[in-house]
């Protein structure tokens, strides 16, 4: 990865629509960034993301608004991935699969946040879709070792 393709990744992580600006797409990434402040601010989600780490978990449940929160996901993985390809990385044949499990997951992991435990513990609407995230990366990258050597072998 070019320090150019991580730069606007990690930007996208702290806000997405900061890796379109970087990428001098000034309407695309103002666009993400009113879309993510929307979404942000109809669930709660910065009051949420307190309560987590505070340590009250079922406050960050009770302060959510999960019909908002739900597009949360697939808006921050498909600004990550925008700013990304756009950036010049994401040439390699379905490259764009760990970003859409990711998506895929984070939501799954949303939906049961609010009374799913992982060794006891509930986790949230902050700390359990985080852990999804693992998950979908993985498979992600699994699908495209797959996809890949399915390619190596019939191509020979």
């Amino acid at each position: 990865m070019k320090k150019r393709e991580l730069e606007v990744i990690l930007w996208s992580i702290a806000l997405p629509g900061f890796g379109q600006i970087l990428n001098q797409q000034i309407l695309k990434g103002t666009l993400f960034i009113v879309l993510e402040f929307l979404i942000n601010v109809q669930s709660n989600f910065n009051l949420a993301i307190m309560y987590s780490f505070l340590g009250e978990i079922q406050n960050a449940i009770e302060v959510t608004n999960y019909q908002w929160l739900m597009f949360y996901p697939c808006l921050y993985m498909f600004a990550i991935w925008d700013a990304y390809k756009d950036a010049g990385g994401g040439k390699e044949s379905f490259s764009f699969l760990p970003f859409v499990f990711s998506a895929y997951f984070v939501t799954v992991g949303l939906i049961y946040s609010s009374n799913l435990k992982v060794f006891g513990v509930l986790l949230g609407p902050v700390f359990l879709p985080m852990l999804f995230l693992i998950p979908g990366i993985i498979i992600g990258l699994l699908i495209i070792f797959v996809l890949g050597n399915l390619k190596l072998k019939y191509n020979n």
